[in-house]
């Protein structure tokens, strides 16, 4: 049996766009672009003569924002919403609140020029769709109120004797498809004295300075996008820069970071596989690893190597994913030690860095 092509609609009003989001989808045999729109009224039409399995999305476009179309899907007839926006920072907002309204994943637009570029855009562009296509759509639930942070003394306080030690938990995290909303709820849980965290979320680059400073004022710990040298703290989180690698490092009792440049590992960069590993080396039993919802294997050779190295390792539960591939690959390995629903992580995180 012959399996059906992907069908997808391109959403952007600029013409050139669409012809080079089509050329890129159409190089691959699993995909196939069932039509094109200048806007969300065209589109409309399309979809009414024919329900695409994914839809490729421009924010600003004229006539209807892409905001407002992704609310109407979401409303009316849910369907997988891959973002398509160009890399610019001023508009990673409004870009991250796609996620919000049920967008599934956010891809840079594709650089004119850049041959690499072009070849690694083309390959996480694909990605995004086959991973759109096998996604649960989901809203999840609105922010809820966040208590105030308390100060860095507050936090800082908690670790004098254990940091001499060397014993002081730290945790690392991967997600990808669906990662955004399901990391935004397990943080949001997390209490203002939670161990240090360390997260790759598949992510282009100056979005994920956007989506760190978006997590920072809906939490109780402080988030913010990872540079090199800053130091793995108690009451914070450290999100990988997009495009970059992050490696977790040891010297003496302090934790840190390093980001990297590098070849595209596990079809991605940043990857949570060298996330992992760094982890597995310099933390050891320290550590406490996630894996949450994506598409593909990325983190789970890294996560059985933390296992074997003494790590607590979580993965999500399939019920709660968006897209089980990521946490499924560490469970068939054998990297996972407990498999919990979305819900039930943070609290697990807590207990296992006691």
């Amino acid at each position: 049996m012959v399996k059906r092509k992907i069908r997808v609609l391109i959403v952007d009003d600029s013409a050139v766009v669409r012809q080079t989001l089509s050329d890129v989808l159409s190089t691959d045999p699993e995909i196939e672009v069932c039509g094109t729109a200048s806007d969300p009224f065209v589109a409309a039409e399309r979809i009414a003569q024919q329900v695409p399995d994914v839809i490729t999305l421009d924010i600003e476009m004229p006539r209807m924002d892409g905001l407002t179309f992704l609310q109407k899907i979401m409303s009316q007839h849910p369907i997988p919403v891959v973002i398509c926006s160009s890399l610019a920072e001023e508009g990673a907002q409004s870009t991250l609140k796609a996620l919000e309204y049920g967008a599934v994943e956010i891809i840079a637009k594709p650089k004119m020029g850049s041959k690499q570029f072009l070849e690694d855009s083309c390959l996480m562009l694909c990605q995004a769709v086959k991973a759109a296509a096998s996604a649960r759509v989901v809203v999840l639930s609105p922010n809820r109120t966040v208590e105030p942070k308390l100060t860095a003394d507050a936090i800082l306080s908690r670790a004098t004797k254990a940091m001499l030690e060397t014993t002081e938990k730290v945790v690392v995290i991967g997600a990808s498809t669906g990662g955004t909303e399901a990391l935004r709820l397990v943080l949001e849980a997390l209490p203002p004295d939670a161990p240090g965290i360390v997260i790759v979320q598949h992510m282009p680059e100056l979005f994920t300075r956007a989506f760190a400073n978006r997590l920072d004022g809906l939490c109780r710990i402080s988030v913010k996008e990872a540079e090199t040298n800053d130091t793995v703290l108690r009451g914070r989180a450290l999100i990988a820069p997009g495009n970059h690698h992050l490696l977790l490092k040891r010297s003496g009792a302090r934790y840190y970071v390093e980001i990297k440049d590098g070849p595209l590992v596990c079809r991605h960069r940043p990857s949570v596989d060298v996330l992992f590993r760094s982890a597995a080396r310099y933390a050891g039993r320290n550590a406490v690893a996630v894996i949450m919802t994506g598409m593909g294997d990325d983190g789970a050779r890294g996560m059985l190597e933390m296992k074997q190295a003494g790590a607590a390792t979580i993965a999500q539960d399939e019920a709660t994913c968006v897209v089980f591939g990521m946490p499924n690959e560490a469970i068939k390995l054998g990297g996972a030690d407990a498999i919990l629903p979305l819900p039930a992580i943070a609290g697990s995180i807590l207990t296992r860095a006691r």
